[in-house]
């Protein structure tokens, strides 16, 4: 946390939550009782199940939006309620259970020791990727990355991300930026300096992903291709 001398610093998680009425609870307490002194809110993106019930049962923070919006709608909402409020650093932690809290301050320490506008929680900065067809896509947007800014990304699929205060005012007030790797790419090359840090992920506590491996194929096309033709057309405006 920060020195007892300086202004305390406000951390925000943002938990975009669609239907995670099996996990919500054990994430949000994994929050509280690991990283105490963050803040956080669950953006309950449009849930058919009983995800915003149990939140107000609980006195979670929540913020109900009445449609699903999918994760980008969700985690800028997250952004503008982390703006309007004087946020310093916003966390994007996911509601499945599979983000540590304990990893939380670890990285707000990293961003303020290097100036990191993003550090991303990785599971690779010390450990080999498996070898699985989701994660020959996520070494092929490394590569694209690399590619495209000169910088390697290990993990870029990360769901785990910490954004300071400039990263705050941009994605909260620009619909072009995501909480998807491409927009990572961007902002490297817009000059912003994104770095990782080792975490452990668990496997998802209960529920199911929406990604199926036909899903996960296209994802890795897509995000692959925006890399492409988001750094070609910043280089020919440039």
């Amino acid at each position: 946390m920060s020195d007892a001398t300086e202004e305390p610093l406000r951390v925000l998680a943002i938990i975009p939550a669609y239907n995670e009425q099996d996990n919500i609870v054990s994430t949000v307490e994994d929050l509280q009782r690991h990283a105490p002194g963050v803040d956080y809110v669950v953006i309950n993106d449009g849930s058919t199940d009983a995800t915003e019930a149990i939140c107000r049962e609980r006195g979670f923070s929540v913020i109900s939006l009445p449609a699903n919006l999918g994760l980008a709608g969700g985690f800028q909402t997250g952004m503008k309620y982390a703006l309007r409020r004087g946020y310093d650093y916003a966390l994007q932690f996911d509601a499945d259970g599979q983000h540590s809290a304990a990893f939380v301050w670890p990285m707000v320490e990293q961003a303020k020791a290097d100036g990191s506008d993003i550090v991303i929680g990785s599971r690779f900065c010390t450990q080999k990727k498996p070898i699985s067809a989701r994660m020959l896509g996520s070494m092929l947007i490394t590569g694209m990355i690399r590619l495209t800014t000169g910088q390697r990304v290990e993990d870029p699929t990360s769901g785990m991300r910490l954004f300071n205060r400039k990263m705050i005012c941009v994605f909260a007030d620009n619909y072009d930026y995501s909480p998807e790797p491409d927009t990572i790419a961007l902002v490297i090359r817009g000059g912003g300096k994104v770095s990782e840090m080792q975490v452990e992920m668990r496997d998802r506590v209960a529920g199911e992903s929406y990604l199926n491996f036909t899903k996960s194929v296209t994802y890795m096309l897509r995000v692959c291709l925006s890399i492409l033709f988001i750094q070609w057309f910043r280089k020919k405006g440039n």
